[in-house]
């Protein structure tokens, strides 16, 4: 028998909710990713595991906050536990494997590529991961199409999103890219859920707790992340300010380190004492 499904049940307010969080923990992350371009190498990866934790955590309760507005009509939906934190497992590894290729190997072609690619897989494959571990009495059915155009929009704005931390470290430009950020997470998930058709097997009426009650407790760990890259992100002056007075310390193999000026141009001696001595005559 077909199931209705429903992805709106509290309106519209879970998908407004679910968009600002992606955004932020894209802001945060992406943040985080420009600062680490211009730290040194002993300090770069916990700057890169911040922001990849920060992003992941932004598109996790996007998610989560997405699902409370998920309902099947005449089937109660229960969640396994250990397969929804694998897909959040496994989002942190792909995620953070494209963060730190583009915070090692920098905003370049086939890096940017590759580390996009990774980072739109893995929160594609958050999501479908999550949706493997809904329990209800009947099956999921997907649209082929549907889920290659939402991994494909995932993997378009994560690599747009990466390519703005990597080459501009402008605050106004990371909101931007968070914006985009926001849009590869929110894209994505409502672009795969309309991939979904529901067959149930039979009318068995609803009870137990709500999606948002059995959902609510895993989105704590994600929010204490944020406001742990939200506090780091506030009390470094130059993550706010963004890159316009950093000094990237990695050079590149081959380029000449800049000369200093000579001390006669950074400190030129006035007229006066550049005359020759000469004995006064009595």
């Amino acid at each position: 028998m077909h199931g209705t499904v429903d992805d709106f049940g509290y309106g519209l307010v879970t998908p407004l909710v679910g968009y600002l969080m992606a955004c932020l923990g894209g802001a945060l992350g992406l943040r985080c990713t420009a600062r680490a371009l211009c730290v040194p190498g002993s300090r770069r990866p916990g700057w890169l595991a911040l922001g990849a934790a920060a992003i992941v955590s932004g598109t996790w309760t996007m998610h989560v906050v997405g699902m409370m507005g998920f309902t099947i009509d005449g089937a109660p939906i229960r969640y396994d536990r250990p397969t929804t934190y694998a897909s959040l497992l496994l989002a942190v590894v792909m995620v953070g494997v494209g963060i730190f290729i583009v915070g090692y190997r920098g905003a370049t072609g086939s890096a940017l590529f590759t580390g996009g690619t990774i980072t739109g897989l893995g929160i594609a494959s958050m999501h479908y991961l999550g949706m493997a571990g809904i329990h209800f009495d009947g099956a999921f059915e997907y649209n082929t199409l549907t889920v290659a155009a939402s991994v494909l929009v995932a993997m378009a704005a994560a690599t747009a999103a990466l390519w703005v931390a990597g080459t501009a470290g402008r605050p106004l430009r990371s909101i931007g890219a968070s914006l985009v950020m926001g849009v590869a997470a929110g894209g994505m998930h409502y672009a795969g859920m309309g991939a979904v058709s529901v067959h149930v097997h039979g009318a068995i009426a609803a009870s137990g707790k709500s999606p948002a009650a059995l959902l609510a407790p895993l989105l704590i760990g994600p929010l204490a992340l944020l406001l742990l890259a939200g506090v780091v992100v506030l009390l470094d002056p130059l993550t706010i300010k963004g890159r316009g007075g950093w000094t990237p310390v990695d050079r590149s193999p081959g380029v000449p380190a800049p000369r200093l000026p000579a001390p006669s141009a950074v400190h030129p001696d006035p007229p006066a004492a550049r005359r020759p001595h000469t004995p006064q005559q009595h």
